[in-house]
């Protein structure tokens, strides 16, 4: 079976996400005080004991949400003799997921990928003020009517207002992101236009539209600042849902995701269609999993997440 790993992004957290593997490997662990160590914060004990709230942070949920994931790489390599460049064909991450992708695939050091998921989580954040934002997924329409449904809701709302897709997560499923009113008036012509609901969503910025461009500014610098080497595997990136591996263009790309859709359908189905028949998904919970269901029927999804399913990893050859 050709394989591709995938990395979960904002949505994933929960209290107790990585704790179980921590006690249960030394590699684990090892990671988690990397992340600490690099953020100068204990993450790891907001992560494995809360509270809530604070996880849920974007400056806190992000680098944790990567620590989860590759701590799971390690201990897959550690005890299942996991090797990237000869296992996988691909690796991609829906949003965040894209640096523990690239974290994964050695194209820069974790303590790198913290401080960067740390620094864009603050950008993100500060980008808009409180309340003015907001995100809905709107069920039931495909991409080009939700690109349709977000341009007439910026248009009917006026003056500087910003509705866009953020994310085509397959099945049915795109997420408008932008400024409240726009957002809201999109869920209300989401449901003349077939959609089977629209459902704000918990978020506490508008991500991935236009609104974000203060963020993608800041990136821009950070990213900079930052060694990135060639993955050792390519990474489908969000932005163009094509591969990629040089990094100078990874730089561009990750800078250009700050504002850009996530094309996780697109991504999908472009690795199924280089043959990827397994996907494995490394990190908390099982957003992905579920989502590939709904993209490519044909194909396989696994998670890792807890210690009994690295033997069920184990047990895949």
């Amino acid at each position: 079976m050709t394989r591709a790993y995938v990395f979960p992004g904002q949505g994933s957290q929960a209290v107790g996400m990585g704790r179980e593997m921590a006690a249960a490997f030394p590699s684990a662990r090892a990671v988690f005080e990397e992340v600490n160590e690099a953020l100068r914060q204990k993450l790891s004990t907001l992560m494995f004991e809360g509270p809530e709230a604070e996880l849920t942070l974007t400056a806190n949920a992000q680098p944790a949400i990567m620590a989860t994931s590759l701590a799971i790489v390690r201990v897959l390599e550690k005890e299942a003799g996991l090797d990237l460049k000869r296992d996988a064909a691909f690796v991609g991450g829906h949003s965040l997921g894209e640096y523990s992708a690239l974290a994964a695939a050695g194209a820069f050091s974790i303590a790198d990928a913290a401080r960067l998921l740390r620094r864009r989580g603050q950008a993100m954040q500060q980008a808009v003020p409180a309340g003015e934002g907001a995100m809905a997924a709107l069920m039931g329409l495909d991409y080009e009517t939700g690109v349709a449904v977000a341009a007439e809701a910026q248009k009917e709302t006026g003056g500087d207002a910003v509705c866009a897709i953020a994310n085509d997560n397959g099945g049915g499923q795109v997420v408008a992101s932008g400024s409240k009113a726009a957002v809201e008036k999109a869920m209300e012509i989401a449901k003349t236009k077939g959609a089977r609901r629209s459902i704000l969503l918990p978020v506490s910025a508008p991500f991935h539209c236009a609104l974000m461009q203060p963020a993608a500014a800041i990136m821009a610098d950070a990213l900079a600042a930052v060694d990135i080497a060639a993955p050792k595997v390519p990474l489908v990136a969000n932005v163009t849902a094509a591969p990629v591996t040089d990094p100078a263009e990874i730089r561009k790309l990750l800078v250009a995701q700050v504002t850009g859709t996530v094309r996780w359908r697109e991504s999908m189905q472009y690795m199924a269609g280089q043959g990827v028949t397994l996907f494995i998904e490394l990190g908390a919970g099982k957003v992905l999993t579920g989502l590939l269901k709904r993209i490519v029927d044909t194909a396989t999804g696994i998670g890792v997440a807890v210690p009994g399913e690295v033997d069920a990893y184990k047990a895949l050859g």
